[in-house]
C-alpha cells in the first residue's frame, strides 16, 4: 500500500480563490478545485469534507492575509498614539487588483446567504474595532474614522465609485482627522427622528 500523498493546503486554497475568481463561489466545486490545483477529488474532500468547508477556510485565510498586512503596517508606525487605527489608514493606500476585487465580491455573496460563513469575517471585525477602540486616544473618533474608511474600502472593493487620486488622498487625510475627534454624544430623538415626515 504507497503512502498517501501529502497535499499543500495553501496551494489547494489558492487553487479554490482562483476558481472563485474565474468563475464565482456559486459555481465552486470540490473537482474544479480539484482539476485547477492537478490533484485528485478525494484529496481535497479529505481536507475540507464539503464545498462550504472549503469556502471558509478561503474566507479564513484571506481575513488572516489582510490582518497580517495591516499589523505589518502597523507595526512601521511604532509605539505611537492611535496606532491601530492610523495602521489601518496608512495600509489603505494599496490599490486592489481584478481578481481579488472578483474573489471579494463572490466570498461577500455567498457569506451573506450563510452564518457560518460570515462567522470568521465577524470575528475579525469584533477584534479590529475592540482594538481600535482600546488603543485609540479619541475612541469614538477613532471609530468613526474606522467606519469611514471601510467605507471607502468597500465602494473601491466592489467597484462602485474610485476616487480620482488627488481626492482619495485627500478623503483619507480627513478620515485621519476623523481619529482625532471626540464627538459629544448626541440625543438620539434630537440627531435621529423615528418618524417620517408626512
Amino acid at each position: 500500500m504507497g503512502r498517501r500523498r501529502v497535499i499543500n493546503r495553501d496551494a489547494v486554497l489558492d487553487a479554490a480563490q482562483r476558481v472563485v475568481s474565474r468563475d464565482g463561489a456559486a459555481k465552486l466545486t470540490l473537482e474544479a478545485v480539484a482539476a485547477e490545483a492537478n490533484i485528485s477529488k478525494a484529496s481535497v474532500l479529505y481536507d475540507y469534507g464539503t464545498k462550504e468547508a472549503l469556502i471558509r477556510a478561503i474566507i479564513e485565510k484571506r481575513v488572516a492575509a489582510e490582518t497580517e498586512r495591516v499589523e505589518t503596517v502597523t507595526a512601521q508606525i511604532g509605539e505611537r498614539a492611535d496606532a491601530a487605527i492610523r495602521g489601518r489608514i496608512a495600509a489603505a493606500v494599496r490599490s486592489v487588483s481584478d481578481e481579488d476585487r472578483a474573489v471579494a465580491i463572490s466570498l461577500c455573496a455567498a457569506a451573506a446567504q450563510n452564518a457560518t460563513l460570515r462567522h470568521p469575517i465577524q470575528e475579525a471585525y469584533r477584534r479590529w474595532i475592540e482594538e481600535i477602540e482600546a488603543t485609540s486616544e479619541h475612541p469614538r473618533g477613532a471609530l468613526l474614522a474606522f467606519l469611514a474608511l471601510e467605507g471607502l474600502t468597500l465602494l473601491e472593493w466592489f467597484g462602485l465609485h474610485a476616487f480620482p487620486p488627488e481626492q482619495r488622498e485627500r478623503v483619507l487625510s480627513e478620515i485621519d482627522w476623523l481619529r482625532t475627534q471626540s464627538p459629544a454624544h448626541v440625543e438620539h430623538d434630537a440627531a435621529l427622528p423615528n418618524k417620517v415626515p408626512r
